[in-house]
């Protein structure tokens, strides 16, 4: 049996009780200790039992998931391989200090990481550029040419505010799983009562379009029509009528949301619009609780899960990444989607796994095996540099198709979860939890990995500079050296 880890809530009380100008002895006296209690606790010289934790929640209102550390990890992790490229800074900066600069002044910390986000794309871009006018140039012809620094891209704005609510949005949540229940959805036979919901509520009738080029819903306002692309499943359809009833039920509900984000501009809010109503009709279609019960019930089997609910593997993992309501919680995981290039078109996390904005996924991450053997579930216990260990799953998954002449898209999905939550899978029944004897160390990307003993590297590590052996001239036999 593993020792249950000691949970240290100092900052975030310090935060809550500032926010709402407490002094110490009020909060004392709210949560009926001794002010010198309060003070270890805020001064991390103290862990919390579980009962001052339920009382801490009751409180400062809402529940314990406020004082969860994983946003704090992700964040922390995220800020170390930031501060470990060398284009950005030059110096050491020890983890304790790291450690309280999340603790203390995460808003600062995030604004950092946005800016540093914005260099990453700078820099990949002005490279590119670089390369088509001007031909492939060496790193210090490159360094002379400038760039203006570019606005977030839209998809990654909307992308982090996701990731920052931990992927769980509870006002459009709610109204799904609402919505399923009234309704009386089932798997299999979802579509047809969503039409009638908009025929009667909206007058809004739908049609099905042989040729819809490579659309999957039309609607026409001015003709309350919405138009399905033939040969859609009933899921697919019942996916595509929800994101509708969304944008015309509860329009205010995702203004509000899109407002309490910020984005910056028409073309991120137009994103984030649809990516709203499509989390809206993911939770219609696997309504939060049912859905989290046949979960446990079946230890999170994703094939077992899809044939249920009769939705895609691709959209069973999306949703078990969102499954993060307070009181009543699933397994927290990281969903990642790729290419066979590397691409990585969806990522999104409840844990504190530090993804890659740039330069790609690590290449011994088994997400790229699965490329190799298609179809098949394949499961890792992979250490990220900080020490902590995750339990994941990958396979490929197909889309499109339809005909011999048609090309498919192939992808590669990965699911996780950190190693402590991996006994609560069925995919881990044959891995010993507390001594596992494989496991598979890899980091964030090469360019900010600091592990130097790796055999596939493909950029030196964070901080070092790759010298050409003087006897080949080559850069197979290279060594490292210091700045």
């Amino acid at each position: 049996m593993t020792k249950s880890r000691k949970i240290f809530v100092g900052a975030r009380v310090r935060r809550l009780r500032e926010q709402r100008e407490w002094s110490q002895v009020t909060l004392a006296s709210r949560l009926s200790l001794s002010l010198s209690y309060i003070s270890q606790i805020e001064n991390n010289q103290r862990p919390v039992t579980a009962a001052v934790l339920l009382k801490l929640a009751e409180v400062f209102g809402g529940d314990v998931g406020q004082f969860s550390e994983e946003q704090d990890q992700r964040q922390l992790a995220e800020l170390d391989v930031a501060l470990r490229d060398r284009t950005v800074w030059s110096s050491t900066i020890a983890p304790a200090a790291l450690q309280r600069m999340t603790e203390q002044a995460p808003d600062l910390v995030e604004a950092f990481l946005s800016l540093y986000a914005r260099h990453g794309r700078l820099r990949d871009e002005y490279a590119q550029a670089v390369d088509r006018f001007y031909g492939e140039l060496g790193p210090d012809a490159r360094s002379d040419m400038l760039r203006e620094v570019a606005a977030p891209l839209p998809h990654e704005e909307v992308r982090d505010h996701f990731n920052r609510e931990n992927n769980y949005l509870d006002a459009l949540d709610v109204l799904a799983e609402e919505l399923a229940a009234s309704a009386n959805l089932t798997p299999g036979g979802r579509s047809a009562p969503l039409q009638k919901l908009l025929r009667d509520g909206f007058g809004v009738t739908v049609t099905e379009a042989e040729d819809a080029g490579g659309w999957l819903r039309r609607f026409d306002p001015a003709r309350r029509q919405i138009a399905l692309r033939a040969g859609l499943s009933d899921a697919q359809q019942a996916f595509q009528l929800a994101t509708q009833y969304a944008l015309l039920m509860h329009g205010d509900v995702i203004e509000g949301e899109i407002g309490r984000a910020g984005f910056s501009d028409a073309s991120t809010r137009e994103l984030a619009r649809q990516g709203l109503s499509h989390y809206f009709a993911g939770a219609m279609l696997l309504p939060y609780g049912g859905f989290l019960d046949a979960a446990r019930r079946v230890r999170y089997d994703i094939e077992l899960l899809q044939q249920h609910f009769q939705v895609s593997i691709e959209t069973i993992c999306h949703r078990l990444s969102t499954m993060q309501r307070p009181n009543a919680r699933g397994v927290p995981f990281y969903f990642i989607r790729l290419d066979q290039a590397g691409n990585i078109s969806k990522r999104q996390s409840a844990t504190s796994f530090h993804f890659a904005r740039h330069g790609g996924a690590c290449p011994l991450w088994h997400v790229h095996e699965a490329f190799a053997q298609p179809g098949r579930i394949l499961t890792q216990i992979a250490e990220m540099p900080d020490g902590i260990r995750y339990f994941g799953i990958a396979r490929t998954i197909e889309r499109g198709g339809g005909g011999y002449r048609t090309r498919r898209k192939l992808f590669a999905i990965g699911l996780g979860c950190e190693l402590a939550h991996a006994r609560e899978l069925v995919y881990a029944d044959h891995i010993d939890i507390e001594h596992p004897s494989d496991v598979v160390p890899i980091g964030p990307g090469c360019r900010v990995c600091p592990r130097e003993n790796c055999v596939q590297r493909a950029f030196p590590p964070a901080g070092k500079t790759i010298l050409v052996d003087s006897n080949t001239e080559s850069l197979v036999s290279y060594r490292f050296a210091d700045d």
